[in-house]
């Protein structure tokens, strides 16, 4: 037998299970997303996303209405973009292309080894539970993606350092990235859906019961009660720390590749190398609406600006 690790129900689901780095990513087998799945892929495929925090399908060539339809098996559709809206005729999709206004840049930005990595729409007061992302038209080479395991980065802060960010908070804010090409209308949309919201900067997880570290380096912007200059500081030194590469997975992209993870564990990085090729890329998203994170001492994050992500506020954006 192989080094897989076959699901707990494997003999009901012939779901299979295969690890692809010590803390983070594992490739899924034996299951066909094109139509409904039995109760016992989707607690297979649920317990995985638990355990390795993001899981990859290859070879599912998805409809938008199949890719919804899976989506669909594992909670409640968000919107497909709180601020930027989706893809037309289907509201739950986020269309993720090359030139998308959210990740083109201009000119010389500050780069740092944390640059670009982001939990998605943590500025919301509930970000997405999950989000689930389809490729289809994928380069040769280039445009892979990296997620990190956000609970393994904290469990190896020291004792101290642990005690210290266990009661903090910090505030989370959507905003145009440094050099955003057409800048004055992605800061006019914006403005005009504001998201603002406080989080703890540890998070219980609402199933494992695990503490993540919630320092979406694309989001949080401040931490309470701290000085400009320590708040600086302590989060440049934590966004270093979790983007560690032993606590990572890099994922290459083939047609008919999906990614799934768990944005309450996970902080994950686009590629920008797509820019320097002249093969297109084209992605499609679909998120799940997540629950209010909760710290250690038990308080819940508070909304600052901007309403909650889900059914609601999908009516109230479109």
């Amino acid at each position: 037998m192989n080094a897989a690790v076959i699901a707990q129900e494997a003999d009901k689901t012939d779901v299979e299970v295969n690890p692809l780095s010590a803390h983070i990513g594992a490739e899924i087998r034996g299951v066909d997303l094109t139509r409904p799945l039995q109760p016992a892929q989707v607690a297979a495929i649920r317990a995985a996303l638990l355990k390795w925090r993001v899981v990859f399908f290859r070879e599912q060539f998805l409809t938008h209405e199949q890719h919804v339809a899976f989506s669909a098996q594992f909670g409640e559709l968000t919107v497909g973009h709180p601020v930027f809206g989706h893809v037309e005729g289907h509201p739950e999709l986020y269309s993720i292309s090359k030139f998308r206004k959210a990740t083109r840049f201009e000119g010389q930005t500050l780069l740092r080894p944390w640059t670009g990595w982001h939990t998605d729409v943590t500025a919301a007061v509930n970000p997405p539970f999950a989000s689930i992302l389809r490729g289809v038209t994928i380069p040769p080479y280039g445009g892979d993606t990296q997620w990190t395991n956000l609970v393994i980065a904290y469990d190896k802060l020291s004792a101290t350092l642990r005690s210290f960010v266990d009661g903090l908070r910090g505030v989370h804010r959507f905003a145009p990235p440094p050099g955003a090409s057409g800048t004055d209308a992605f800061a006019k949309a914006v403005d005009e859906r504001a998201l603002v919201s406080e989080h703890p900067l540890v998070r219980v997880h609402p199933e494992t019961g695990e503490r993540a570290l919630y320092v979406s380096p694309g989001f949080l912007k401040s931490i309470v009660g701290l000085t400009p200059r320590e708040s600086q500081a302590l989060l440049e030194l934590l966004w270093e720390h979790v983007t560690r590469p032993e606590f990572t997975v890099r994922f290459k992209w083939e047609p008919g590749s999906i990614a799934f993870w768990d944005n309450r564990a996970t902080a994950h990085l686009a590629p920008t190398d797509i820019f320097d090729l002249d093969f297109d890329r084209q992605l499609y998203r679909t998120t799940l609406v997540g629950d209010v994170p909760v710290g250690p001492d038990g308080k819940r994050s508070v909304a600052i600006e901007g309403s909650p992500v889900g059914a609601a506020a999908a009516v109230a954006l479109n």
